[in-house]
């Protein structure tokens, strides 16, 4: 039989996966204890305090004092060093680039824009809009360049994260991209590539609706549509990082023409296209639809819906009906603890989309496994995309500590754009 052969984890994966739990664990409760570190990542105290100390070594985190103590020797606590360096997230989307730059704490200390204009996604392109977003980011935090430990970048479609590639990108028509390789004429700093789904679901395990889950899902709402994975606690990437291609599966046979080339996708009824055309097919006349402007069109939608316009609410409860039938097969595929509605168009589509999917899921999904999911909208206050996207940076940062540097050799320094 053919396939992929397994991968094999060595030594240093382990050191790295555990490196990056036990701080991902004092990010989310510092300060902490070496006994509470153990107990939440099933590691050894030894191995623990072995953890503990290359991560001081390494700046990222810093000892801050003892915990008080009913009787017995008091408890040496732990906490992130927010000044031990800084990752920058990027978002980049089929109509912009969003960038966030955050201390070792991820918390945001500078955002900036870039529009990607109809017509110019040319990688060349889009490389020199990252470019300038993260030139701007560094800039507005005052941080050294040298501080910032690695640069995340999340881009829409099929990843090969490995050799930094975009495979696929439906919605561009971007086929086998060396983006990374572009970046790197930019950017002198490591850079890390992924997609949307994997980093909103990392953001959502660290800090938002599935932290302390085993089993989550978190759909991803944009121009592009996905269904991110965490299955057993981790994320969960499949044999070739493609997993969570929901929104190319097909909703309706023989349905509307979605970028990929097949009809009846989840996406072309769910993602911002498609409520454009749910709308321009409910009131072809309507105010509310910009032509050609995705952004504009979502953001009427929502105004009007929250100001009870009927044909507000009826595209959107046309868009949930779709949405909650897709989302039914999820719950009865993977019975998850949770189903988070993440990116942009969630949130800007917020209580009303939420209730009509809720409403669309009782119909169609199983009882028992409904019984067991919540259905929410991601509560994290920032761009999760970017957020995601710094801590795949941190991985790498972490992956890489004691090595020298063998990354992708940049040809001009981090700046703003002038």
């Amino acid at each position: 039989m053919g396939g992929a052969a397994p991968v094999q984890r060595t030594s240093r994966d382990i050191r790295t996966a555990n490196r990056y739990e036990v701080l991902r664990q004092i990010i989310a409760g510092s300060p902490t204890s070496r006994q509470e570190l153990a107990a939440a990542t099933g590691l050894s105290l030894a191995t623990i305090a072995t953890l503990v100390g290359e991560l001081t070594e390494l700046s990222m985190i810093a000892e801050v004092g003892f915990e008080d103590s009913a009787g017995g020797r008091p408890r040496g606590l732990v906490a992130v060093d927010a000044s031990g360096g800084a990752l920058i997230g990027v978002d980049i989307a089929e109509t912009y680039v969003h960038a966030e730059l955050f201390d070792l704490a991820l918390n945001v200390l500078a955002r900036a824009d870039e529009d990607v204009p109809p017509g110019e996604s040319a990688p060349e392109r889009v490389a020199a809009l990252v470019a300038a977003a993260v030139g701007t980011v560094v800039a507005r935090a005052g941080v050294e360049p040298a501080r910032v430990l690695g640069v995340g970048v999340s881009v829409p479609g099929q990843v090969d994260r490995d050799r930094g590639v975009a495979e696929y990108a439906a919605n561009w028509d971007w086929h086998d991209v060396p983006l990374l390789d572009l970046l790197a004429g930019h950017i002198d700093r490591p850079l890390y590539l992924d997609n949307p789904l994997r980093a909103c679901t990392v953001a959502e395990l660290w800090f938002g609706a599935a932290r302390g889950r085993g089993d989550a899902v978190v759909v991803n709402l944009g121009t592009g549509v996905g269904a991110g994975l965490a299955l057993g606690g981790g994320l969960y990437r499949g044999v070739s990082n493609s997993a969570g291609e929901w929104g190319h599966t097909t909703l309706v046979l023989d349905g509307r023409l979605c970028h990929c080339g097949s009809r009846g996708c989840v996406e072309t009824y769910v993602g911002a296209l498609g409520i454009m055309r749910n709308l321009s097919e409910l009131s072809p006349r309507s105010p509310l639809l910009h032509p050609g402007d995705q952004t504009a069109t979502i953001d009427a939608l929502a105004a009007a819906a929250a100001a009870a316009d009927p044909v507000a609410l009826e595209v959107v409860r046309e868009t949930a009906r779709h949405l909650g039938a897709g989302i039914s097969d999820l719950i009865n595929l993977l019975n998850p603890e949770v189903v988070v509605l993440s990116s942009w168009v969630a949130s800007r589509l917020g209580a009303p989309l939420l209730a009509g999917v809720r409403a669309a899921v009782a119909r169609h999904a199983l009882r028992r496994p409904l019984a067991a999911t919540e259905i929410v909208l991601s509560p994290i206050p920032t761009d999760p995309v970017s957020l995601g996207a710094a801590t795949f940076a941190l991985e790498g940062a972490l992956r890489s500590a004691g090595r020298p540097r063998a990354g992708r050799r940049a040809a001009t320094p981090l700046r703003a754009a002038t």
